[in-house]
Parts: structure tokens; C-alpha cells; sequence
């Protein structure tokens, strides 16, 4: 089977990248060909097709211009990304089509041409573009509904994107125009939701539940350490450095725990910010990191007691949940979206709620004093993500989603 793969970045920043390279990766172990479509960029891997990539645009400093303006456009419709995906599929002639992000870089300019040729679409919700402008659902690192039933000006009167009414404008129109088209609901055949709580909340938003396929993310095992009681004094956050993570949570409730340290393991807008938080209320008790390569965060968890996941946002289904579960680590977490689908409490890790920094001191003090207890949770975690989010049952649901479209979908019109 030949499957195009799509996504914004070809590297990896996030889980979302994580999770497009790993799929591609899966697929091709079983003999299938995967065709990328990307945008061009200097931290891009190589690619045989990344001639067919569209051009990068930084779209971090849209400023009023009539420059910009144009700018701004691409960002809702990309024409040249809907000519080079169908120069691509002219060239390769795909089966399938299986989309990641495409919002504001490839858009869903692709998804006309690809129902141009009649190639069913596959599109992984990895977050809440579809029914918030900014893609998080939050506003004040709170979980934030207010765009419900189409009312996507709000995004732009609370300045949800960037602090920017330019920024937010954009993206305002942008989910009124693809809104008004339906063209999500048009042209993608089938939504994969990777949490139970996303598939939800797109229901409940008036997504049709009958696209909707509940799929879990998954993880290569191979790739982690077998379970090992061997530990360093220090526990773990794995993320990036943004308001909707927690991380300032995080840190309040680290504030007097002694003996143990919090290493950091990300990178991000708020670098600089949570550095000097630390600095100033010297916090000896906290070490950073930076990004950490896949190779390296393997390493770093090998060591660690256990990771945290403070987010204050509709977490959808975090890949650090899973590769701390591969290293035999329990997870503490945020009640919040996806997280306690996956974080069982008292067997697999535990949960605090979101915000309350002293709720979750008091299980990070739990499980520093309970050595044994963490580390039957790292043992039942390792066992959950060998049975439940594994490659091989991961692998059958795709086929079997890319099998009935195919099956159902029109004879392919010839190119």
C-alpha cells in the first residue's frame, strides 16, 4: 500500500512529530511505502520527495502590512502546497492519504486536491484545531469552551493567539471559512482520536461521532530499558516550556521538597521566564535540561524516580505518559483531558488537580517516601503499555481504518 503522510514539520519538536515519525516508521516495517509532504526547513531530515515540500514562511512575526496580509492568506489557504500535493500524487500515485497537522502551513488547501483524485483522508486529531482557533482550549492557562457553536470572534476579543488581535483575527477567520465549507467534515473520511476525551469533546462540539475512531498512540518498547528498580534523587517533567503545561504549578510545588531534585527535560517560550523564577527564589532543587533527543530522554528516565505532568490544559494523549510507563516509571498527572485514561491512580502512578500545587506536592512527597509502592507502579505501567499501547495493536486499527475506506471508497479516478 502507498500512503502519503502529512504533516507540518519534518523533524521533531513535539509529540505530534513523534507520532508522525513513528507511524511512518511502523508502516514501512510491514512493508507498506510512505510518501511524505512536508514544509521546507533547515532542521528538516532528509527526504527523497522534500523537492515537493512547500517553502518555509516564518509566521512567528506577522506584523500589519500589506505584506504580511499575503502572509497572513497562506496561512487559511495555501495554493502552492495544493499544487505540489498534487504533483506529488501524479508522481507517486497513493492509496491513502493519512494527515497530521496541516493547520496554518499546508492548510486544508491538500485536502481538495486529494478529493480531487479521490484519495480517501485520514486526519489524527493531536489537538483542538477543529474547534478553537488557538488550539488549546484554554484562555489564563484555564480550560476555556467559549468558541463552542461557531463563536470564533472570541478567540479574537480575548487575544487568545500570541496576545495578538492580528494573530487571533487570522485565525478566527480561518475556522470561520473551513466552518462555514465544512470542509473538515466534507473531505476527511475518517478522524483518528488518540483519547476517548477528544473524540468527546469533537463530538460534543458537532463533529459527526460515526467518523470518529478511537485509536491510542503507541510505543516501541525495544527502545526502553526492561524494568529496573536502580534510581537517582531526582524526578522528572518531559515538555515544553508553555503557560498551558503547568510548569510554574510545578514549581511551587517543588518549592521545600529536599533531598531530590526536578530536572527538566524541554524547551520553550517560557525558558527564560521559569529560569529566572528559579533563580530568584533559589531553587537548588531544579535542574534543566534543554530538548532532549529520544535516545537521550531514554537515558535520563532510566535514572528518574518518576515523571510529572502538571497541565492546566485539555491534554489530549501524551507520548511522555508512555515512554515513562516503557521505563517502568509511574506518572503523576494533572486530572485533565486524556491523562486519566492512560495514569490508573494507585496502580499505574497518581493525579492531582490541575493548578493545586499543594495537592500535587503532596503525591510527589508520596511517592519519595514510598520507594516500594513507586516502584510496583513503574512495574504495572510497564505491563499497560506492553498490552495496551503497543506496535502490533496499534498497527491493526490503522489497517484496519485504512482497509474500510478502501473498500468503500469510489474506484480512484485515473492519473
Amino acid at each position: 500500500m502507498k500512503i502519503i503522510m502529512v504533516h507540518n514539520w519534518y523533524f521533531v519538536s513535539g509529540g505530534a512529530d513523534k507520532v508522525f515519525f513513528e507511524t511512518t516508521r511502523l508502516l514501512e516495517r510491514h512493508g507498506h511505502t510512505v510518501i511524505p509532504f512536508s514544509m521546507k526547513d533547515e532542521r528538516n531530515y532528509d527526504s527523497p520527495y522534500s523537492n515537493f515540500f512547500v517553502e518555509k514562511i516564518d509566521y512567528s512575526r506577522i506584523r500589519p502590512s500589506p505584506h504580511n496580509l499575503k502572509t497572513a492568506l497562506k496561512m487559511i489557504y495555501s495554493f502552492e502546497a495544493k499544487v505540489k500535493i498534487e504533483a506529488l500524487i501524479k508522481k507517486t500515485k497513493p492509496n491513502i492519504a493519512h494527515l497530521h497537522n496541516i493547520y496554518g502551513r499546508l492548510t486544508p488547501s491538500i485536502l481538495y486536491s486529494l478529493k480531487k483524485f479521490q484519495i480517501p483522508v485520514v486526519l489524527t486529531l493531536h489537538d483542538y484545531k477543529l474547534l478553537c482557533p488557538s488550539y488549546h482550549m484554554t484562555f489564563k492557562e484555564k480550560p476555556c469552551e467559549d468558541c463552542k457553536g461557531g463563536k470564533f470572534y472570541r478567540a479574537i476579543l480575548k487575544k487568545c493567539h500570541k496576545n495578538s488581535y492580528l494573530a487571533s483575527g487570522v485565525y478566527a477567520i480561518e475556522s470561520y471559512l473551513y466552518n462555514l465549507l465544512k470542509t473538515y467534515y466534507k473531505y476527511v473520511d475518517c478522524f483518528i482520536a488518540p483519547s476517548l476525551f477528544i473524540k468527546n469533546k469533537m463530538i460534543d462540539f458537532g463533529l459527526p461521532g460515526n467518523k470518529i475512531e478511537f485509536v491510542p498512540n503507541f510505543i516501541s518498547v525495544d527502545n526502553y530499558d526492561s524494568i529496573n528498580t536502580t534510581t537517582e534523587d531526582y524526578f522528572l517533567y518531559i515538555g515544553k516550556l508553555i503557560k498551558v503545561k503547568g510548569i510554574f504549578t510545578l514549581l511551587k510545588a517543588v518549592s521545600g521538597i529536599k533531598n531530590t531534585k526536578l530536572y527538566i527535560a524541554g524547551d520553550g517560550e517560557l525558558r527564560n521566564e521559569v529560569e529566572e523564577y528559579v533563580t530568584n527564589n533559589k531553587m537548588e532543587n531544579v535542574k534543566f535540561l534543554g530538548h532532549l533527543a529520544s535516545d537521550e530522554i531514554c537515558k535520563v528516565l532510566k535514572r528518574a524516580r518518576f515523571i510529572i505532568l502538571p497541565s492546566e490544559w485539555y491534554e489530549n494523549a501524551p507520548l511522555a505518559i508512555l515512554e515513562a510507563f516503557a521505563s517502568g516509571k509511574p506518572v503523576i498527572g494533572a486530572k485533565s483531558g486524556g491523562i486519566p485514561e492512560m495514569v490508573v491512580p494507585w496502580e499505574t502512578g497518581l493525579l492531582f488537580e490541575p493548578g493545586n500545587h499543594e495537592d500535587l506536592k503532596e503525591k510527589i512527597r508520596y511517592l519519595i517516601n514510598n520507594s516500594l509502592k513507586a516502584t510496583e507502579m513503574g512495574r504495572n505501567a510497564r505491563i499497560k503499555v506492553e498490552k495496551e499501547y503497543n506496535g502490533h495493536v496499534h498497527y491493526q486499527r490503522i489497517m484496519d481504518i485504512y482497509q474500510k475506506l478502501l473498500n468503500s471508497y469510489y474506484s480512484p479516478v485515473k492519473i
